[in-house]
């Protein structure tokens, strides 16, 4: 399908504006703006992703990664890059000069220019695949569908752990409802033990929530499997509650569990519906986001409302820029470090077994520009520069965009596929991305791995996408859940 034939050119053009013109012209409203060639290419950049993000939201398919990616790219790169350069002021003491800084957006610039081109070769590449072309690897990968039986057993995994887990947290359920300040502290010497065993509860039993809302009914008849959805579903519901809600985990990640349950709703995975929410997802990231960590410390401030551009630059959940700048600096004093790649994939490899063991980019960073706290991002961007300089950033990109639109195209084949990892496991993907993006990668390759590796733990491969018969969907289960609006029969779009 070609989808600048259907594309709406007043709605593209609207988009474009409010995207490009009306939200930069906001930011620059600031006095004082510090006129630099840094911020005519940063005007570039917001262009860049702004006009790609437009492209998103009024496309005639649904893409869930190409939206996570330009969204992250729009924001954090964008509109947060441009109000900091406009009046050089940052969330951070650490300070570049006008050269660096320069340099630091224009490896923001090639990413995105290498992620266009990336994403430009499959779309090719799938407008010259012929219908009756065999599916490759990542289509049989997301083709497999969810097994009733593995399903259950994960979904007795969760709760069993949670039993043991819940009950050995200083402060049991309570300690999930105070701050994750407090959750840390609470951890002792045994923190990063802690985190790991929490991560191990977490991802199950989200997965065990969404996998009973869509699991296919069985050929056979599914009177055992309804009786145990009745038992489950509220019991998971709760859990979830408990052990990923916004307080005690981080916000990107309780944001994730609730669009990829959002999104299972068939409904909204249309394409008038899902740009509707994806623009109520973009004004709820630039509007509600930066006052939503509340509850990430145990002494809480009070609220105060400020505009975006000072939320932008004195908020440290915006730091993706400046640790971009501060990364083009440490790669000038330090060189680069191609052996630093490994760390993520081996990222389970203890440092006894390795003492080389690349150290997590964000503390690099942090210890490198003298500051005393460590918890911050190294966004891909300024990851892939440290590896091989200006080739591994192109390299990287271009990759990543190559493989996020035929990801978004294997969804769109198989979205009516009940069952299809494809419409499970890529919503999740896609929104855990901007996780992925802003980094560290060795900080989220456990969270990232457990998101992928469980659900292909409780799937069957399926040799060929004829053999689901359209008929076999899935049973009315969200009707006992806590989403309301699935429509029983459905399984993705029309």
């Amino acid at each position: 399908m070609q989808d600048a034939r259907v594309r709406s050119v007043a709605a593209v053009s609207l988009w474009a504006v409010v995207l490009t013109v009306l939200l930069p012209g906001l930011i620059l409203q600031s006095h004082g703006v510090h006129v630099s060639a840094a911020l005519a290419l940063q005007c570039v950049v917001v262009a860049h992703s702004g006009g790609a993000l437009a492209r998103v939201l009024t496309a005639a398919r649904v893409r869930f990664v190409a939206l996570g990616f330009w969204v992250f790219a729009y924001i954090w790169l964008g509109l947060a890059a441009l109000a900091m350069l406009a009046v050089d002021t940052y969330p951070w003491p650490y300070r570049t000069d006008e050269f660096t800084a320069l340099g630091a957006v224009a490896v923001v610039e090639l990413g995105l220019l290498a992620y266009s081109a990336g994403t430009a070769l499959a779309d090719r590449r799938e407008r010259a695949r012929p219908a009756t072309a065999p599916p490759g690897l990542l289509e049989r990968v997301l083709s497999r569908r969810l097994a009733p039986w593995r399903l259950v057993v994960l979904c007795a995994f969760a709760l069993g752990l949670a039993v043991l887990l819940i009950a050995g947290q200083p402060g049991r359920l309570g300690a999930y409802f105070t701050s994750r300040q407090a959750i840390t502290e609470a951890g002792g010497d045994d923190a990063s033990l802690r985190s790991l065993l929490s991560w191990s509860l977490s991802v199950p039993a989200f997965w065990a929530l969404l996998g009973l809302l869509r699991v296919p009914r069985l050929p056979g008849g599914d009177r055992w499997l309804r009786g145990v959805r009745w038992i489950l579903l509220p019991v998971l519901a709760a859990l979830n509650v408990i052990v990923n809600n916004p307080i005690s985990k981080p916000r990107f990640w309780a944001g994730m569990v609730l669009l990829t349950l959002l999104f299972s709703v068939p409904r909204l995975c249309r394409p008038r519906a899902f740009r509707v929410t994806a623009a109520g997802l973009l004004a709820a990231l630039l509007f509600v986001f930066p006052y939503s960590d509340y509850f990430r410390y145990s002494d809480r401030e009070d609220v105060a409302v400020v505009s975006l551009a000072d939320q932008f630059t004195s908020n440290g959940d915006y730091d993706a820029f400046q640790q971009v700048q501060t990364g083009v600096d440490y790669a000038h004093d330090n060189g680069f470090s191609p052996q630093s790649a490994l760390g993520p994939p081996l990222f389970m490899v203890p440092r006894s077994i390795w003492p080389e063991k690349p150290s997590d980019t964000g503390i690099a960073l942090a210890e490198y520009a003298g500051y005393d706290f460590h918890n911050l991002s190294a966004p891909l961007w300024i990851e892939s520069y440290l590896w091989a300089g200006p080739l591994a950033v192109v390299l990287v990109f271009c990759l990543l965009g190559l493989f996020g639109r035929r990801v978004d195209d294997v969804r769109h084949r198989l979205r009516d596929r009940a069952g299809a990892l494809a419409v499970l496991l890529v919503p999740a993907f896609a929104f855990y991305q901007m996780v992925f993006l802003r980094g560290s990668l060795l900080a989220i390759a456990g969270p990232l791995t457990l998101l992928v590796v469980v659900p292909l733990l409780i799937s069957t491969p399926v040799a060929r996408a004829s053999r689901i018969p359209s008929s076999a969907v899935p049973s009315a289960p969200t009707r006992h859940a806590s989403i309301p609006g699935t429509i029983p029969g459905t399984g993705g779009h029309p």
